[in-house]
């Protein structure tokens, strides 16, 4: 019976040293448009740490409340300031960790063949531009940076007025995206890296840097994160991911 016993337990040593180490996973939860480059960076990442990463890319505006509500996030990155003040007012993220990652500018863009010309410029002639029931694609101005970053730059050109009730609100820049690219709205305002990743979109002009706020990507720990989002964070400032970023156009921070 002793000689079974020690058998067992021999086995059971054996069968726990041959158990491969728990997988360390960190989780971010990202601004829609860093969908296509943070994929690249959380390769990367884990090619050279070993370690996954799981994203979750929504509006900032829809993350920032999931992580409120107490949704499973290590690591919060923003397409503005103020949702991730939002989380820091709140004592959901470690102020510490948090830094820019990441810069972007804002576009007016339509679809690939479309023929039309605008120079954004104070009282340019956005609604004509539109025609008689096209509509402007853009973030919700309520909730999704991209779209308030646009309603300030209209707003500061003087044409937000005419073009306020002819606006597709969508849920997310993507989404803005997308209604361009299907030909379902004549004009959007996104992000220059999302035009860039849409083959079915061409820029029709830049708006001036001075029309609204710098477009920045913070970034920080959520305060229940571990260690290893704050390893994930100096990746993300580190040489490897800047490039990644500045390959997909975004700016230096």
């Amino acid at each position: 019976m002793k000689n079974i016993w020690i058998l067992a337990l021999s086995l059971l040593c054996l069968g726990t040293s041959a158990a491969p180490a728990a997988e360390r996973v960190i989780t971010v939860f990202a601004a829609s448009s860093l969908t296509d480059v943070l994929q690249e960076v959380g390769s990367a990442y884990t090619a050279d740490t070993g370690n996954a990463v799981r994203f979750s890319f929504a509006a900032s505006s829809v993350l920032a409340r999931q992580i409120e509500s107490g949704a499973p996030a290590d690591v919060f990155v923003s397409a503005d300031q103020q949702w991730m003040d939002y989380l820091q007012t709140r004592k959901l993220i470690q102020p510490a960790t948090r830094a820019d990652i990441a810069g972007n500018s804002l576009v007016l863009i339509a679809p690939t063949d479309s023929k039309l010309t605008l120079k954004i410029a104070p009282a340019f002639a956005l609604a004509a531009a539109l025609g008689a029931s096209g509509r402007l694609s853009t973030g919700d101005p309520a909730s999704v940076p991209v779209g308030k970053y646009a309603q300030e730059a209209l707003m500061h050109l003087g044409v937000w007025a005419a073009i306020e009730t002819r606006l597709v609100a969508a849920d997310n820049v993507r989404t803005a995206l997308n209604f361009v690219a299907r030909g379902e709205a004549p004009l959007g305002i996104v992000y220059a890296t999302d035009a860039k990743a849409e083959s079915r979109v061409r820029v029709v002009d830049v708006f001036p840097a001075n029309t609204h706020a710098p477009i920045r990507y913070p970034a920080a720990a959520v305060v229940a994160a571990g260690s290893d989002a704050s390893v994930f964070l100096r990746y993300l400032r580190g040489a490897k991911a800047q490039a990644l970023l500045s390959d997909a156009g975004f700016t230096k921070p």
